[in-house]
């Protein structure tokens, strides 16, 4: 029991060392990579490459896969660039299976306790403080394969007659047990959630000698398809370009396997002879202690096979990604929403929260999609002013009904962009709790303050749009010329301000000119300013009822309100105040 408990506290270590070493190292690369990611795609080898280095730089394929879909839903990808990372991840993410073997083969904790000390060190001196998570992370990592490796040895599971049956029990040349151990490998990392514990697992059992080779490299096979089941679980909520990505990422090891299959032996045999495991060997031919030398080759040979076989496959289907993404979009079609009535966020996903570093971006462009929503619901306000000016006669008659209907598209909204708000900052406020550079907390501010100020300017078009209504449906007089021309004048000025605005929210704000953004709020407001003083000498001139001057000018403030607003969010982008 005690053996068994150290066992499953050395995968902890192990998990959380992983954890804690690739978040340190998204804090220390993160927006570097994120550019990265976004210049070196211009075709399949250069995007296979890109996946490759980002993956084996952050050691999360978790991560890549995250930046990847983002850049997908933001258009900055294509598809078929996305499935060309995907598969450069899945070459860079078997680095972490050589960091494992070379941990497993020789005993690493007694220099783990030094890294312990200077990690510490680095953590309290602010400036290199990712450095010393990163030796953190790195030390636990090893001090759970080097505690896993003692503990393996203190099983001797290689001369433990129960387990030594129970694998003798399968036949070793049949099919069926790699199938066996295929599913079994599947069904062990989609229950731990960690490819790298159930590699761990695997070693320890294989370097024994308690498991044969081939149902070893079976199970590694299953890690595989494992893994894809979790990201496409994780994808079912989220968007069509997401899922298809996904999916993409479970065909690409799917049909490794498939292939694999066929030349299972031979492949292995060749790996086999690249490290000088020899494969014939029996224990009770050449002794214990030969034995026992030849297996702990074998943590070098999942390795080998793991990257051997990740090499091979994409170098198979690379030359295949427009069929593949062909082949995605004909299994994963779009779905038929409206999407300007659908509530649903589209780039948070509960299953990516893993990266609190990357989940950032994936909030940045909820809040990008957040802003192009309020100017759609601006547009509706500026039509619903058309329809009551255009409403007289018979012609009111016939147009109450699309009145009545494109306010009622405007009162959602409204709702929409209060369970917008909500939702992402309670997807921020999530991501917060996690241990985060100062930069991204500093982010993490700037875009709670943006979603308070895009709401507002919901608040802002849904009173306009009341107000409208209200002149509508009472008995003053309509708007005359003159002043449905000021309207509509205060409009165009607002509306630019908010293109403004959303230009600033795609695209990167060192290539923002803010200055455009002052000059628009200066010109609304002098203009509101002037309109104000129009509509003093209009009212005593008998121009029009002090009511109709009073509704008016409610429109008129809540444009110069929103513009407001509209500057609150780019001073919130920007981090200045202007």
């Amino acid at each position: 029991m005690l053996i068994l408990l150290k066992l499953l506290g050395s995968l902890a270590l192990l998990m959380f060392g992983m954890k804690t070493m690739s978040e340190a190292l998204q804090k220390m690369a993160g927006p570097q990579l994120r550019h990265v990611l976004g210049a070196m795609t211009t075709n399949r080898f250069t995007g296979m490459l890109t996946g490759t280095l980002v993956t084996a730089s952050v050691q999360s394929s978790t991560a890549t896969t995250v930046m990847t879909v983002s850049f997908v839903n933001a258009g900055l990808l294509t598809l078929a660039q996305a499935i060309s990372v995907i598969m450069g991840a899945n070459i860079g993410t078997t680095l972490t299976a050589w960091i494992m073997s070379a941990g497993m083969s020789f005993d690493i904790t007694s220099a783990v306790y030094p890294a312990f000390l200077i990690g510490i060190i680095l953590i309290y001196q602010k400036r290199y403080r990712y450095i010393g998570d990163f030796l953190f992370g790195l030390s636990f990592l090893l001090l759970g394969l080097g505690t896993l490796r003692m503990t393996g040895m203190e099983m001797h599971l290689g001369e433990n007659q129960a387990v030594l049956e129970f694998f003798s029990s399968f036949d070793a040349t049949s099919f069926s047990t790699t199938l066996i151990f295929l599913l079994l490998g599947g069904i062990l990392t989609f229950c731990v959630q960690s490819s790298a514990a159930v590699m761990a697992i695997t070693m320890i059992l294989c370097s024994s000698g308690a498991l044969p080779i081939y149902q070893g490299i079976a199970l590694v096979m299953g890690e595989n398809i494992g893994t894809t089941i979790t990201s496409n679980l994780a994808a079912l909520s989220a968007n069509t370009q997401a899922r298809r990505a996904a999916f993409s990422h479970m065909f690409f090891n799917f049909f490794g396997v498939l292939w694999m299959l066929f030349v299972f032996r031979p492949f292995i045999d060749m790996v086999c002879g690249w490290v000088g495991y020899d494969v014939a060997m029996q224990k009770d031919v050449v002794g214990a202690e030969a034995f026992i030398a030849n297996a702990s080759k074998l943590t070098f040979v999942l390795a080998a096979f793991h990257t051997a076989f990740n090499v091979v496959n994409t170098f198979i289907l690379i030359w295949f990604i427009p069929q593949i993404e062909r082949f995605v979009c004909w299994v994963i079609k779009s779905k038929k929403v409206d999407d300007e009535e659908d509530f649903r966020l589209h780039f948070i996903t509960a299953g990516f929260m893993k990266t609190p570093e990357l989940s950032v971006l994936e909030a940045q462009k909820e809040i990008q999609a957040f802003s192009d929503r309020m100017q759609r619901m601006f547009s509706m306000v500026r039509e619903l002013l058309v329809l009551s000016a255009t409403a007289t006669g018979k012609k009111r008659d016939n147009q109450e009904t699309e009145f009545n209907k494109l306010f009622t598209r405007i009162e959602k909204y409204e709702s929409i962009s209060d369970n917008m708000e909500l939702e992402i900052a309670n997807y921020l406020d999530q991501v917060s709790d996690a241990h985060l550079s100062d930069d991204t907390k500093a982010k993490i501010r700037a875009m709670l303050r943006e979603i308070s100020e895009l709401e507002s300017i919901g608040d802002s078009c849904y009173n306009m749009a009341r107000t409208i209504t209200r002149k509508y449906q009472g008995k003053e007089d309509h708007f005359n010329e003159p002043q449905y021309a000021h309207l509509h004048q205060m409009m165009e000025l607002t509306d630019n301000s908010l293109t403004l605005m959303n230009q600033l929210m795609s695209g990167r704000k060192e290539a923002y000119d803010i200055n455009r953004t002052i000059n628009t709020e200066h010109e609304i407001n002098n203009y509101r300013n002037q309109l104000k003083q129009q509509n003093i000498i209009d009212v005593n001139n008998h121009e029009y009822t002090y009511a109709v001057g009073t509704i008016y000018m409610d429109i008129i403030n809540e444009c110069e309100k929103l513009a407001d607003y509209v500057v609150n969010v780019v001073e919130a982008r920007m981090g200045t105040r202007l």
